[in-house]
């Protein structure tokens, strides 16, 4: 098979896999913002933000705010989890920070989402540093700092 076959191919399988993916995070997404709906953009791999609010404009995925570009990561992350367990239970997902830069109604969102994802039996860790949040989660580990380059790792249970 000539290379430039083997390319468009693997181009092609790409693309196919990313709609899939998408059609699993525009899902979640719709759960967590209505507003928005991601697309792949023609004959690429990249993607694009349509504002359902605004007529259905396709906007670039850089143009969205703090708060709503974590809600895109976080759907896609999501879809990506959903993708995955066709195949493979993912029962796991962590997120590493980023709440702090959401305002007090995306926040609500987010841990409305992740609220929901644990009701469904995921298991959700999250790192973060933002206050608001340790009031929603039951359970928590905390790492404090001690001398000598040390910590000490507490477990707390309930709300």
């Amino acid at each position: 098979m000539a290379q430039a076959t083997v390319k468009k191919f693997r181009n092609y399988a790409q693309q196919y896999t990313l709609d899939v993916l998408l059609g699993y995070s525009n899902r979640h997404l719709q759960q967590l913002s209505r507003r928005y709906r991601l697309q792949r953009i023609n004959e690429t791999l990249a993607l694009m933000v349509i504002d359902q609010d605004m007529g259905d404009e396709a906007r670039s995925v850089h143009s969205l705010s703090g708060g709503e570009s974590f809600l895109v990561s976080l759907a896609l992350a999501l879809g990506l989890a959903s993708l995955s367990s066709q195949r493979v239970r993912v029962e796991s997902l962590f997120i590493d920070e980023g709440f702090g830069s959401l305002d007090a109604d995306t926040l609500s969102i987010a841990m409305d989402a992740l609220d929901g994802l644990q009701a469904l039996g995921r298991k959700v860790g999250v790192i973060s540093h933002v206050q608001e949040m340790t009031e929603r989660i039951a359970s928590k580990i905390s790492v404090q700092k001690t001398a000598g380059g040390r910590s000490v790792i507490s477990v707390m249970e309930g709300r």
